[in-house]
Formats: structure tokens, sequence, C-alpha cells
């Protein structure tokens, strides 16, 4: 599979791209590597191993399946990764392995969910590029219209996203499938709107199919998701996908709404940017029409 040592990106790409060809067990495996890729830089296999739910061999039979000799090869493309990060990863990566530690006290419950929340905050600045909120921003701005899409968990990313881009003076459109009628609002999403979608595991059967069906008929769709593995993946425009696992037992919406947050001022401020003056075509000169050589005659 590589013909070299891959970087971490290259190594991501390929198990997203292994995954649907992958056994059950080893897509477990895959999961838990894109969720959590600290813990397995920096566990042993035994430990990487429990962390997962998998037995130590099956390690490594998914590092064999991407063409690893073994799983210390391929557990250095992750520990590459943590190197070329700040320091501040120390931290996070103790507020990683609280789990270990007794259950806290009632006292303690904020305190352990701020620390989650900071590395959440962590995980999002990592995993998502300027250039993707540059680009969601372009096509929301561009757009006739945003109906934006999110159930279950997801809903209060989709209710914030509608109200703050109705603020903007966009228009904004909350499609909440009350009455059973979401079928009937995807229908009048029309080539030059965009869906906007979020939804995180378990994903929403509803959302994933209403992305899908959007996208075959050319309506661009920007996506809010969890990894690379998300179905909502392949039809999407755009995808921010925000790194968080999906083991906690409370999952947090702290990194979605603070990227919703920052999509909606990303679009603020590209609004605001002054548009280019049109240069007005001079018109063309008309070639002056030759008289009949008679009228000269007559005048000369």
């Amino acid at each position: 599979m590589f013909s070299h040592s891959p970087s971490y990106d290259e190594l991501t790409a390929s198990i997203s791209e292994a995954y649907p060809s992958l056994s059950k067990q080893l897509q477990q495996i895959a999961r838990f590597a894109l969720e959590r890729p600290n813990e397995l830089a920096l566990g042993t296999v035994a430990a990487v191993a429990e962390a997962a739910g998998v037995q130590p061999s099956a390690l490594i039979r998914f590092a064999n399946a991407l063409d690893f000799g073994g799983f210390s090869e391929m557990q250095q493309v992750f520990r590459a990764r943590l190197i070329e990060r700040s320091g501040s990863y120390r931290e996070r990566i103790r507020s990683m392995r609280r789990g270990t530690a007794p259950p806290p006290s009632d006292g303690g419950v904020l305190h352990q969910f701020v620390g989650d929340a900071v590395a959440e905050l962590g995980h999002l600045e990592e995993n998502v590029q300027a250039a993707d909120l540059q680009a969601a921003a372009r096509l929301l701005c561009g757009a006739s219209r945003v109906h934006v899409l999110a159930q279950r968990r997801a809903f209060p990313v989709a209710c914030y996203l509608a109200y703050a881009l109705g603020q903007l003076e966009l228009k904004a459109l909350l499609l909440d499938g009350v009455g059973g009628m979401l079928d009937q609002s995807l229908r009048c999403i029309e080539a030059q709107d965009v869906l906007l979608v979020a939804s995180f595991q378990n994903y929403s059967p509803a959302v994933v199919e209403a992305a899908r069906q959007v996208h075959a008929r050319g309506v661009p769709v920007v996506a809010i998701t969890d990894t690379s593995l998300s179905p909502l993946k392949p039809s999407a425009r755009v995808c921010f996908q925000l790194g968080q696992g999906g083991a906690a037992a409370f999952r947090s919406l702290v990194a979605p709404l603070c990227l919703a947050q920052a999509l909606v001022v990303s679009t603020g401020h590209r609004l605001s940017e002054p548009k280019p003056a049109r240069t007005r075509a001079r018109p063309r000169t008309q070639p002056m029409k030759q008289r009949p050589a008679a009228v000269r005659a007559g005048r000369a």
C-alpha cells in the first residue's frame, strides 16, 4: 500500500479507504486509531488492545492489513505526529488517561467535564483546516438558501446554525422534519442552494440519506461529523472531521458548537468583504462606413 514511510495524513486516508473491506474487529481498531490516535501512539500493544477492546494479535493483523511489518512500525507514524505537536499535548494526554483513575466524586464531575472539553477543543483546532472554513463560508455566501439538518444529539448544532446564519441575513432554513415532512422539504432544495448537515456516531440514518440524495442531485453539501469513517464524508463538498471519539458515556457538544460559531463568523467576514468594482467595458468603436465612390467623386 505504501512505497515509502507514510505521513499521518496518508495513513488515515488509507485506513478510511480500507475500512469497508476490513473485518468487524479490524474496523473496531480503525475507529479507535482515528478517534484516539494519542493513546495508540503511547501505549504498548497490550494497553492499546485493552483500550480498543480487542486481542493484541488483532492489532498486528490490522497493521499487516495496511502493509506494515508489525504494530510498532505503524505506531511510529502516530508517534511522529505527536512529536510535531506542541508541548501542550502532554496535558491533553493526561486528561485522556484519566479513565484509569477512580470515578470522581460529585464535586469533581464539573472538573472532569471541563477537562474533557479542553481536550476536545484541542482536537478541534488540530483537525479543522482554515482552508475548509474558507471553502464552506464561500459556499454559504453564494447560496440562494442554506438548509440546515441534524437530529438527536446534533440537533442543537443545527438550531444554532440556522439562527446565526439568519442573523447574517442569509436565507437559512432549519429542516426539523416535523410531521414527517422531511422528504418533502428535501425535494424543495434546488441546485443553487446548500445543505448543511451535522451527525456523529451513531449516525442518524435520515441525515445520512438526506445528504446522499441531495449530493446526487448536484447540490453542495457541507458536513460536520467526527472522523473520516463517517458516512457523511462521501456526500460532502466540505467535510469537517472533529476527531471526536464515540466511547464517552456523555459526549459533549463543545467542539461542534465552537466549530459552528467559527463557521458563522467566517461567513460573516466574507459577507463584509468589499466586492470588487466592476470595470465598465469600453464601447467598441465602430469602423467608419466607406461612402460610395460616386459620392466621394462628386464632392471632390
